[in-house]
């Protein structure tokens, strides 16, 4: 049974910035770790020696930020003579499913599309067989929701800002780059590609700015619904295809 689930975010720091700053995410871990364990501990009306283990996330994510968090859980672990336990948060993602006391389905796969991660797993086991099929080789999806949206002038964070505006434009007036796409990289079946389940978004974000950059030149105004609904479009229609692809191709139902 879950308990308490208190969160802190740091993101009202990173608006002047447009994206997320490591430098000042790791102070706000640091401002926020123990007054946040606190306030946990009160909404679950436990104390610290009625916990039975500690886990904390050991990666992926930005260094400095989970610097903060391993050396609080190992401070906390030698303090209460408690367990320690390392978990992948992209992992922990999945095992969400099983606060309920409940079994993952046979066959599994997990599409994570989150702000810094975007990722295709097959798991087998939660705990010692899941298998990375595809992630993305440069910007995480969410990463490039937030370079379009500067790009814009749509401020921070950009995918609320994006998917309000697209419902104004037109998802097709633009036709933006899905790489890695191309025969090159895709393979086949049998002999699949370097980046067969991978994606990349650099690229479009690069096209987002071109496109902008040639409205610009032209003295014209920048179609900015439009432009926003085709970015989003290459980023949902490529996400998708390739989760599909992994899916068909790995046994995931």
């Amino acid at each position: 049974m879950l308990l308490a689930n208190t969160v802190s975010s740091s993101m009202d720091e990173h608006v002047r910035f447009g994206g997320v700053i490591p430098e000042i995410a790791s102070r706000a871990h640091l401002d926020a770790i123990v007054p946040t364990l606190r306030q946990a501990l009160d909404e679950a009306g436990v104390t610290l020696d009625e916990v039975d283990a500690l886990a904390v996330t050991s990666g992926p994510g930005l260094a400095g930020a989970l610097m903060v968090g391993v050396c609080a859980a190992k401070a906390l672990a030698v303090a209460t003579g408690k367990p320690l336990y390392a978990i992948n948060h992209l992992v922990a993602h999945v095992g969400v499913g099983l606060l309920d006391g409940g079994e993952l389905p046979e066959n599994l796969g997990a599409l994570l599309v989150s702000g810094g991660h975007t990722e295709i797993l097959r798991v087998k086991s939660i705990t010692d067989d899941v298998e990375l099929l595809g992630s993305t080789i440069d910007d995480a999806a969410g990463e490039a929701y937030d370079k379009v949206a500067r790009i814009l002038g749509l401020g921070y964070p950009g995918g609320p800002a994006i998917d309000k505006l697209s419902r104004e434009g037109d998802p097709r007036a633009i036709r933006f780059p899905r790489g890695p796409s191309q025969p090159k990289y895709m393979g086949t079946a049998g002999q699949p590609g370097p980046h067969r389940y991978d994606w990349s978004f650099s690229g479009l974000k690069t096209a987002v700015a071109r496109c902008v950059e040639q409205y610009e030149a032209a003295g014209r105004e920048v179609p900015v619904a439009d432009i926003a609904a085709s970015f989003q479009e290459a980023v949902v229609d490529v996400i998708t295809a390739k989760a599909m692809l992994a899916c068909t191709e790995n046994g995931i139902t």
